[in-house]
This record gives structure tokens, sequence and C-alpha cells, in this order.
């Protein structure tokens, strides 16, 4: 999540609505396929999309349980720090 493309990735898929293909994101994004892949492999080890292959196709889709896991904890940890001065 720390890097920027791959927050942009995890939006276009958020907006595809569906599935989406990966030949579209990569048309979206201005990264080279190996570097898609990587944010891919990223994103899929970190539970944040499910990947499924068909052949030689990759459809990316968002895992939303995980996703609204991780906003929860982050909510958490600001309702347990110190309040601003």
């Amino acid at each position: 999540m720390a890097d920027p493309r791959r927050f942009e990735l995890l939006e276009r898929i958020a907006r595809a609505g569906c599935p989406l293909a990966c030949n579209e994101a990569l048309k979206a994004l201005p990264i080279s396929a190996a570097t898609l892949s990587h944010h891919i492999r990223e994103l899929e080890s970190a539970g944040l999309i499910d990947v499924r292959r068909e052949g030689k196709f990759h459809f990316l889709a968002l895992r939303p349980a995980a996703l609204e896991s991780l906003a929860e904890g982050l909510v958490s940890l600001v309702r347990h720090s110190c309040p601003a001065r």
C-alpha cells in the first residue's frame, strides 16, 4: 500500500465494479508489465485482492472483507492514540 501505483491499482480494481482484466489495468497505468505483475503479487500476498486465472488471462478483484478489516484496524489506532494538543 505504500507505493502510490499499488494504491492506484487498487482504486482501478474497485472502480471496475467487476473483475478487472490485467491487460486493462496495464493500459490504464503508466508502468511496465513486469511492474504490474510485481504489484499484483504484493496485493495478492497481502490478501487484498484475488487473482482469477483463465488460461493466459488474469482477472483482478478486491477482497472487500480484507479491506474493511484493514480500515477498522487503522481507525482503532486513532481511537487509542493520545489526543492532539
